[in-house]
Protein backbone atom coordinates (compact mmCIF):
# COMPACT_ATOMS: atom_id res chain seq x y z
CA UNK A 1 0.00 0.00 0.00
CA UNK A 2 1.56 3.26 -1.22
CA UNK A 3 0.84 6.54 0.13
CA UNK A 4 2.63 9.56 1.42
CA UNK A 5 1.89 11.08 4.89
CA UNK A 6 1.20 14.43 5.37
CA UNK A 7 3.71 15.89 7.20
CA UNK A 8 8.03 15.32 7.50
CA UNK A 9 9.25 16.29 10.97
CA UNK A 10 12.89 15.44 10.65
CA UNK A 11 14.77 16.54 7.52
CA UNK A 12 18.70 16.91 6.99
CA UNK A 13 20.00 19.82 4.91
CA UNK A 14 22.96 21.70 4.49
CA UNK A 15 24.75 20.72 7.50
CA UNK A 16 21.70 20.89 9.68
CA UNK A 17 18.89 19.35 10.75
CA UNK A 18 15.25 20.73 10.99
CA UNK A 19 12.66 19.31 13.46
CA UNK A 20 8.68 20.16 13.99
CA UNK A 21 9.25 21.78 17.47
CA UNK A 22 6.44 19.66 18.93
CA UNK A 23 6.28 21.88 22.03
CA UNK A 24 4.53 24.08 19.92
CA UNK A 25 1.72 22.39 18.87
CA UNK A 26 -1.21 22.13 18.08
CA UNK A 27 -1.48 26.03 18.30
CA UNK A 28 1.49 26.73 15.66
CA UNK A 29 3.97 24.61 13.01
CA UNK A 30 7.52 25.32 13.93
CA UNK A 31 9.98 24.38 12.45
CA UNK A 32 13.55 24.84 14.04
CA UNK A 33 17.12 24.53 12.68
CA UNK A 34 19.34 22.35 14.80
CA UNK A 35 23.05 23.63 13.83
CA UNK A 36 24.95 22.21 17.09
CA UNK A 37 25.13 18.94 19.11
CA UNK A 38 24.35 21.38 22.16
CA UNK A 39 21.00 22.41 20.20
CA UNK A 40 20.21 18.57 19.54
CA UNK A 41 20.69 17.82 23.26
CA UNK A 42 18.62 20.59 24.12
CA UNK A 43 16.22 20.16 21.70
CA UNK A 44 15.88 15.96 23.01
CA UNK A 45 15.91 16.78 26.75
CA UNK A 46 13.47 19.61 26.50
CA UNK A 47 10.82 17.38 24.50
CA UNK A 48 10.82 19.42 21.08
CA UNK A 49 12.08 16.29 19.77
CA UNK A 50 10.28 13.29 20.73
CA UNK A 51 9.53 9.71 20.45
CA UNK A 52 12.27 6.89 20.92
CA UNK A 53 12.93 6.25 16.96
CA UNK A 54 13.02 10.12 16.20
CA UNK A 55 15.39 10.91 19.17
CA UNK A 56 17.52 8.15 18.15
CA UNK A 57 17.85 10.12 14.36
CA UNK A 58 18.05 13.70 15.87
CA UNK A 59 20.88 12.13 18.08
CA UNK A 60 22.39 10.55 15.01
CA UNK A 61 22.61 13.56 13.28
CA UNK A 62 24.27 15.64 16.46
CA UNK A 63 26.77 13.17 16.64
CA UNK A 64 27.67 14.43 12.97
CA UNK A 65 27.23 18.13 13.79
CA UNK A 66 29.62 17.69 16.96
CA UNK A 67 32.44 15.93 14.78
CA UNK A 68 32.15 17.72 11.55
CA UNK A 69 34.04 21.01 12.39
CA UNK A 70 36.83 19.36 14.53
CA UNK A 71 40.47 20.08 13.16
CA UNK A 72 42.48 17.42 11.34
CA UNK A 73 43.80 15.72 13.91
CA UNK A 74 44.30 12.14 14.34
CA UNK A 75 42.53 9.16 14.91
CA UNK A 76 42.30 8.53 18.32
CA UNK A 77 41.32 12.32 18.94
CA UNK A 78 38.83 11.99 16.84
CA UNK A 79 37.30 8.98 18.29
CA UNK A 80 37.81 10.58 21.78
CA UNK A 81 35.47 13.11 21.23
CA UNK A 82 32.73 11.06 19.56
CA UNK A 83 33.01 8.96 22.50
CA UNK A 84 31.92 12.19 24.78
CA UNK A 85 29.63 13.56 22.48
CA UNK A 86 27.78 10.24 22.20
CA UNK A 87 27.68 10.20 26.17
CA UNK A 88 26.77 13.93 26.35
CA UNK A 89 23.73 13.24 23.91
CA UNK A 90 22.73 10.19 25.69
CA UNK A 91 22.20 11.79 29.08
CA UNK A 92 19.34 13.76 27.77
CA UNK A 93 17.00 10.82 27.67
CA UNK A 94 18.24 7.60 29.01
CA UNK A 95 15.39 5.33 29.23
CA UNK A 96 14.72 5.41 25.00
CA UNK A 97 17.17 2.38 23.55
CA UNK A 98 16.66 3.96 20.50
CA UNK A 99 18.97 6.81 20.85
CA UNK A 100 22.08 4.46 22.74
CA UNK A 101 21.49 2.33 19.76
CA UNK A 102 22.33 5.03 17.15
CA UNK A 103 24.96 5.97 19.02
CA UNK A 104 26.65 3.05 19.54
CA UNK A 105 26.30 2.41 15.79
CA UNK A 106 28.21 5.75 14.73
CA UNK A 107 30.88 4.71 17.18
CA UNK A 108 31.33 1.37 15.59
CA UNK A 109 31.21 2.76 12.28
CA UNK A 110 33.89 5.49 13.57
CA UNK A 111 36.29 2.70 14.49
CA UNK A 112 35.58 0.19 11.79
CA UNK A 113 37.40 3.45 9.46
CA UNK A 114 39.79 4.47 11.73
CA UNK A 115 42.50 3.55 8.92
CA UNK A 116 40.05 6.16 6.40
CA UNK A 117 41.27 10.21 6.16
CA UNK A 118 39.49 11.73 9.46
CA UNK A 119 37.35 14.10 6.28
CA UNK A 120 36.60 11.50 5.05
CA UNK A 121 35.00 9.65 8.50
CA UNK A 122 33.43 12.77 9.18
CA UNK A 123 31.55 11.76 5.70
CA UNK A 124 31.07 8.34 6.84
CA UNK A 125 28.95 9.65 10.01
CA UNK A 126 26.59 11.47 8.02
CA UNK A 127 26.14 9.06 5.44
CA UNK A 128 25.51 6.42 8.68
CA UNK A 129 22.93 8.97 9.71
CA UNK A 130 21.13 9.44 7.19
CA UNK A 131 21.03 5.45 6.85
CA UNK A 132 19.53 5.52 9.79
CA UNK A 133 16.70 7.94 9.03
CA UNK A 134 15.93 6.33 5.59
CA UNK A 135 16.33 2.84 7.42
CA UNK A 136 13.44 3.95 9.80
CA UNK A 137 11.36 5.34 7.11
CA UNK A 138 11.53 1.59 5.54
CA UNK A 139 10.67 -0.08 8.90
CA UNK A 140 7.95 2.25 10.18
CA UNK A 141 5.77 1.43 6.72
CA UNK A 142 6.58 -2.36 6.96
CA UNK A 143 5.49 -1.85 10.95
CA UNK A 144 2.02 -0.59 9.70
CA UNK A 145 1.60 -3.28 7.16
CA UNK A 146 2.48 -5.75 9.52
CA UNK A 147 0.20 -4.74 12.14
CA UNK A 148 -2.74 -3.55 9.85
CA UNK A 149 -3.09 -7.78 9.38
CA UNK A 150 -4.34 -7.64 12.76
CA UNK A 151 -6.84 -4.91 12.93
CA UNK A 152 -10.64 -5.96 12.47
CA UNK A 153 -13.36 -4.88 10.17
CA UNK A 154 -14.95 -1.61 11.86
CA UNK A 155 -11.87 -1.83 14.23
CA UNK A 156 -12.27 0.87 17.36
CA UNK A 157 -8.58 0.99 18.80
CA UNK A 158 -7.27 2.96 21.55
CA UNK A 159 -3.98 4.48 22.05
CA UNK A 160 -1.84 6.02 24.24
CA UNK A 161 0.97 8.95 23.73
CA UNK A 162 2.00 9.73 20.12
CA UNK A 163 3.72 7.08 18.12
CA UNK A 164 3.53 8.95 14.25
CA UNK A 165 5.55 10.64 12.19
CA UNK A 166 6.34 13.13 14.64
CA UNK A 167 8.06 10.35 17.11
CA UNK A 168 9.44 8.61 13.96
CA UNK A 169 11.26 8.74 10.45
CA UNK A 170 8.45 8.88 9.04
CA UNK A 171 4.77 7.17 8.97
CA UNK A 172 5.09 6.10 12.78
CA UNK A 173 4.77 2.94 14.66
CA UNK A 174 1.43 2.16 16.59
CA UNK A 175 0.30 5.38 14.09
CA UNK A 176 1.83 3.57 10.99
CA UNK A 177 -0.53 0.38 12.08
CA UNK A 178 -3.40 3.20 12.55
CA UNK A 179 -2.52 5.01 9.33
CA UNK A 180 -2.37 1.39 7.16
CA UNK A 181 -5.74 0.57 8.57
CA UNK A 182 -7.61 3.72 8.24
CA UNK A 183 -6.07 3.50 4.33
CA UNK A 184 -7.29 -0.17 4.12
CA UNK A 185 -10.82 0.81 4.86
CA UNK A 186 -11.14 -1.26 8.70
CA UNK A 187 -10.92 1.68 10.75
CA UNK A 188 -14.09 2.83 12.25
CA UNK A 189 -12.71 5.22 15.14
CA UNK A 190 -9.46 6.07 17.57
CA UNK A 191 -9.83 7.02 21.17
CA UNK A 192 -7.14 9.28 22.07
CA UNK A 193 -6.10 8.51 25.18
CA UNK A 194 -5.32 12.59 26.46
CA UNK A 195 -1.98 11.80 28.24
CA UNK A 196 -0.64 13.44 31.00
CA UNK A 197 0.90 15.29 32.02
CA UNK A 198 2.29 16.57 28.84
CA UNK A 199 -0.52 15.46 27.19
CA UNK A 200 0.91 14.24 23.55
CA UNK A 201 -2.34 12.25 22.95
CA UNK A 202 -4.35 15.80 22.92
CA UNK A 203 -1.47 18.07 21.47
CA UNK A 204 0.55 15.45 19.15
CA UNK A 205 -1.97 12.61 18.27
CA UNK A 206 -4.70 14.49 17.64
CA UNK A 207 -2.81 17.14 15.40
CA UNK A 208 -1.60 13.83 13.24
CA UNK A 209 -5.28 12.37 13.12
CA UNK A 210 -6.77 15.22 11.79
CA UNK A 211 -3.92 15.72 9.23
CA UNK A 212 -4.27 12.30 8.49
CA UNK A 213 -8.06 12.81 8.29
CA UNK A 214 -8.64 10.04 10.25
CA UNK A 215 -11.49 9.66 12.65
CA UNK A 216 -10.97 10.06 16.38
CA UNK A 217 -12.34 11.18 19.55
CA UNK A 218 -10.06 12.50 22.47
CA UNK A 219 -10.54 11.20 26.33
CA UNK A 220 -9.08 12.12 29.83
CA UNK A 221 -6.80 9.02 30.71
CA UNK A 222 -9.21 7.74 33.46
CA UNK A 223 -12.08 7.22 30.83
CA UNK A 224 -9.97 4.19 29.33
CA UNK A 225 -11.59 1.26 31.77
CA UNK A 226 -15.27 2.70 31.01
CA UNK A 227 -15.20 2.82 27.29
CA UNK A 228 -13.63 -0.62 27.33
CA UNK A 229 -16.30 -1.89 29.76
CA UNK A 230 -19.25 -0.45 27.37
CA UNK A 231 -17.42 -2.26 24.50
CA UNK A 232 -16.46 0.70 22.96
CA UNK A 233 -12.54 -0.39 22.31
CA UNK A 234 -11.98 -3.81 19.97
CA UNK A 235 -7.92 -3.06 20.59
CA UNK A 236 -5.27 -0.89 22.58
CA UNK A 237 -2.09 -0.66 20.56
CA UNK A 238 0.77 1.98 21.54
CA UNK A 239 4.51 2.00 21.22
CA UNK A 240 7.64 1.50 23.23
CA UNK A 241 11.06 3.14 24.16
CA UNK A 242 13.07 -0.04 25.53
CA UNK A 243 12.12 -3.47 25.22
CA UNK A 244 13.82 -5.87 27.21
CA UNK A 245 14.69 -9.63 26.41
CA UNK A 246 11.83 -11.12 28.07
CA UNK A 247 9.27 -8.82 26.16
CA UNK A 248 8.95 -6.60 29.20
CA UNK A 249 7.95 -3.12 27.84
CA UNK A 250 8.70 0.55 29.06
CA UNK A 251 6.47 3.15 27.80
CA UNK A 252 5.27 6.45 28.18
CA UNK A 253 3.52 6.21 31.95
CA UNK A 254 0.30 5.07 32.09
CA UNK A 255 1.03 2.08 29.74
CA UNK A 256 1.18 -0.50 32.35
CA UNK A 257 -2.75 0.74 33.57
CA UNK A 258 -3.65 0.54 29.63
CA UNK A 259 -2.50 -3.15 30.18
CA UNK A 260 -3.93 -4.28 32.87
CA UNK A 261 -7.33 -3.32 32.08
CA UNK A 262 -7.24 -4.83 28.58
CA UNK A 263 -6.31 -8.15 29.99
CA UNK A 264 -9.37 -7.42 32.52
CA UNK A 265 -11.97 -6.84 29.87
CA UNK A 266 -10.01 -9.30 27.79
CA UNK A 267 -8.94 -6.95 24.86
CA UNK A 268 -5.85 -7.61 22.72
CA UNK A 269 -2.58 -5.44 24.18
CA UNK A 270 -0.38 -4.77 21.26
CA UNK A 271 2.93 -2.92 21.44
CA UNK A 272 4.42 -1.77 17.58
CA UNK A 273 7.82 -0.63 17.86
CA UNK A 274 11.10 -1.35 15.50
CA UNK A 275 13.73 -4.20 16.37
CA UNK A 276 15.78 -1.94 17.60
CA UNK A 277 13.99 -0.78 20.50
CA UNK A 278 14.37 -4.71 21.48
CA UNK A 279 17.67 -4.31 24.41
CA UNK A 280 18.55 -7.79 24.04
CA UNK A 281 21.07 -6.80 26.85
CA UNK A 282 18.68 -6.22 29.39
CA UNK A 283 16.65 -9.45 30.80
CA UNK A 284 13.51 -8.01 32.38
CA UNK A 285 11.88 -4.61 32.91
CA UNK A 286 13.45 -4.22 36.32
CA UNK A 287 16.78 -3.35 34.63
CA UNK A 288 15.04 -0.22 32.97
CA UNK A 289 16.25 2.51 33.96
CA UNK A 290 13.49 5.07 34.24
CA UNK A 291 13.74 8.92 34.03
CA UNK A 292 12.03 11.07 36.28
CA UNK A 293 10.75 14.28 34.86
CA UNK A 294 10.79 17.71 36.75
CA UNK A 295 7.88 18.05 39.60
CA UNK A 296 6.47 21.26 37.28
CA UNK A 297 4.92 19.57 34.90
CA UNK A 298 2.65 18.12 37.36
CA UNK A 299 2.11 20.71 39.61
CA UNK A 300 1.33 23.52 36.45
CA UNK A 301 -1.04 23.45 34.42
CA UNK A 302 0.01 25.88 31.24
CA UNK A 303 0.38 28.77 33.23
CA UNK A 304 -1.62 28.14 35.84
CA UNK A 305 -0.14 26.49 38.92
CA UNK A 306 -2.91 23.63 40.09
CA UNK A 307 -1.17 22.09 43.35
CA UNK A 308 0.04 24.10 46.57
CA UNK A 309 3.63 25.22 47.06
CA UNK A 310 6.17 22.61 47.80
CA UNK A 311 4.40 19.80 47.02
CA UNK A 312 5.89 16.94 46.47
CA UNK A 313 5.98 15.48 43.31
CA UNK A 314 6.40 11.68 41.65
CA UNK A 315 6.34 12.00 37.84
CA UNK A 316 8.16 9.38 35.86
CA UNK A 317 7.95 9.55 32.02
CA UNK A 318 7.68 6.04 31.82
CA UNK A 319 6.48 2.78 33.52
CA UNK A 320 7.19 -1.04 32.66
CA UNK A 321 4.37 -3.53 30.92
CA UNK A 322 5.22 -7.00 32.33
CA UNK A 323 5.36 -9.43 28.68
CA UNK A 324 2.61 -11.73 30.53
CA UNK A 325 -0.07 -8.84 30.17
CA UNK A 326 1.45 -8.36 25.81
CA UNK A 327 -0.38 -9.83 23.02
CA UNK A 328 1.76 -9.76 20.22
CA UNK A 329 5.15 -7.35 19.25
CA UNK A 330 4.77 -5.59 16.07
CA UNK A 331 8.14 -5.43 14.31
CA UNK A 332 8.94 -4.41 11.11
CA UNK A 333 10.39 -8.17 10.91
CA UNK A 334 6.69 -9.37 11.30
CA UNK A 335 4.07 -10.11 14.14
CA UNK A 336 5.89 -11.49 17.54
CA UNK A 337 3.91 -13.63 20.01
CA UNK A 338 4.64 -14.66 23.27
CA UNK A 339 7.33 -16.89 24.11
CA UNK A 340 9.00 -13.30 23.61
CA UNK A 341 12.31 -14.75 25.22
CA UNK A 342 12.44 -17.54 22.74
CA UNK A 343 10.94 -15.45 19.39
CA UNK A 344 13.46 -12.48 20.04
CA UNK A 345 16.70 -15.12 20.74
CA UNK A 346 15.19 -16.31 17.05
CA UNK A 347 14.88 -12.94 15.62
CA UNK A 348 18.28 -12.18 16.78
CA UNK A 349 20.33 -15.19 16.04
Amino acid sequence: MDFKPPFQSITWNDDRVTIIDQTFLPEREVYVDLNTAGQVWDAIKKMKVRGAPAIGITGAYGLYLGVKDLNEGSFDTLYSEADRLAEYLNSARPTAVNLSWALKRLMATIYAAKEKPIEEIKEIVLDTAITIHNEDRRLCKSIGEHGGELIPENAKILTHCNTGGLATGEFGTAFSVILHAHHAGKLKQVWVDETRPLLQGSRLTAWELQKAEIPFKLNVDSAAAFLMQQGKVDLVILGADRITKNGDTANKIGTYSLAVLADAHNIPFYVAAPYSTIDMDLETGSEIEIEERDANEVTNFGNKQTAPDKTDVYNPAFDVTPNHLISAIITEKGVIKPNFKTNFEKLFG
